[in-house]
């Protein structure tokens, strides 16, 4: 419990953080920008290959790591693509890593956290004392840290992409003439990763597949709305592995929910237990999934009915589950239409206060708990 109430506190301030710093109305304003200025794709087109597991683990479960932002730095920049680009052209880069109009300002950060003082101004207080008292003058130094704070993730993530491995990386770096990594010019891959060829496999826009598997659509409100900036990895991964269900059994989707166990979900996508059921958890008091209801025209159709072996053929949302079977799931993407930063500071506000009530249950009902506390009044 303690754990779970001080994970839901870090959010909670990293969350207060984005919105004093205004940083993820920056980005998603940056990517509006960048969506009206090029071909406003209503939606955006990602290969499937990049959630298959090829052996333990796939693409996208490698980059569900706790810190860093290399699984949306990816994204965002299939966003940039399919913004400017037809179908079928090959990646190239004009866009700097940083100033204006660069891939710095397309990724939200909290600022850096100082432990010590359990606050994010502290981290940033290295300013030069002839610059303190002029509100504008600190106003400048925090914004150049914060951007030089960006540019160090950006490259981060670049690296984490790069490396993957030889095959799976899913950038490349060219080197100078000493070795060092020329950031600027970084190149995309593919969803599949570099390939095992000596030309590299760029990333080019996908053609958007309807029959099969082979690719997902990801609205774009997802990019826009803020989700891509405040979701975790593991949160983003889940997301798309259930897009993909829901995308693939479009029908049974829509009627009964779509889910996974856990050996097809380890042996397909490589996401573990823990990622799953608190990405799951998360989603649902986001509103970005449900649990399975039936259509509406449906279930009054099969009350009508009142047959109880057709009725038996569909799962009823209102039936107990026993603890061995899996959830039945449905994407909600109206929830995407919504503020992202302020759908999850209210849903964590929310989930705070029933943390701190349950912990309050339990220690009521703890022999031990109260006595310790007795012992320590006295």
């Amino acid at each position: 419990m303690a754990d779970a109430r001080e994970t839901n506190e870090r959010r909670l301030r990293r969350l207060q953080q984005m919105r004093r710093a205004d940083s993820v109305a920056k980005a998603s304003e940056a990517l509006d920008k960048i969506w009206k200025a090029g071909k406003e794709p209503d939606s955006i087109v990602l290969r499937s290959v990049l959630l298959r597991a090829d052996g333990e683990r796939s693409r996208l479960t490698k980059l569900v790591l706790p810190r860093g932002l290399a699984l949306r730095f990816y994204l965002l920049a299939v966003f940039e693509a399919q913004c400017r680009l037809d179908t079928g052209d090959l990646w190239q880069n004009g866009r700097p890593l940083k100033g204006a109009d660069s891939w710095s300002t397309l990724v939200a950060i909290d600022g850096a956290y100082d432990t010590a003082s359990g606050a994010y101004d502290a981290a940033l207080e290295s300013m030069p004392p002839e610059l303190r008292g002029s509100a504008r003058a600190e106003e400048r130094w925090r914004t150049r840290k914060l951007e030089d704070l960006e540019l160090r993730q950006v490259k981060g993530a670049l690296r984490t992409l790069e490396e993957l491995g030889q095959e799976d990386s899913l950038v490349s770096i060219p080197r100078g003439v000493r070795g060092q990594r020329l950031y600027e010019d970084f190149s995309l891959m593919g969803e599949g990763g570099r390939g095992d060829m000596p030309t590299p496999d760029v990333y080019s826009v996908p053609v958007r597949s309807w029959t099969t598997a082979k690719t997902i659509t990801l609205p774009k409100d997802f990019f826009l709305k803020g989700w891509i900036q405040v979701l975790n990895p593991s949160e983003v991964a889940t997301w798309l592995i259930l897009r993909m269900l829901s995308q693939w059994a479009p029908r049974k989707h829509s009627v009964s929910g779509v889910f996974l166990t856990t050996r097809p979900r380890m042996q397909g996508f490589g996401l573990r237990d823990d990622a799953w059921e608190d990405g799951c958890r998360r989603l649902l008091e986001f509103g970005l999934i449900r649990h399975a209801q039936l259509p509406e025209g449906l279930a009054a159709s099969l009350e009508a009915l009142g047959d109880p072996a057709i009725t038996a053929l569909f799962p009823q949302p209102t039936r107990v589950r026993r603890p061995y079977e899996p959830h039945f799931w449905q994407m909600t993407d109206n929830g995407l239409t919504k503020n992202a930063l302020q759908t999850l500071d209210r849903e964590l506000t929310h989930r705070r206060e029933a943390l701190a009530d349950a912990a309050t249950r339990r220690a009521q009902h703890d022999p031990e708990h109260r006595t310790s506390h007795a012992s320590a009044d006295e």
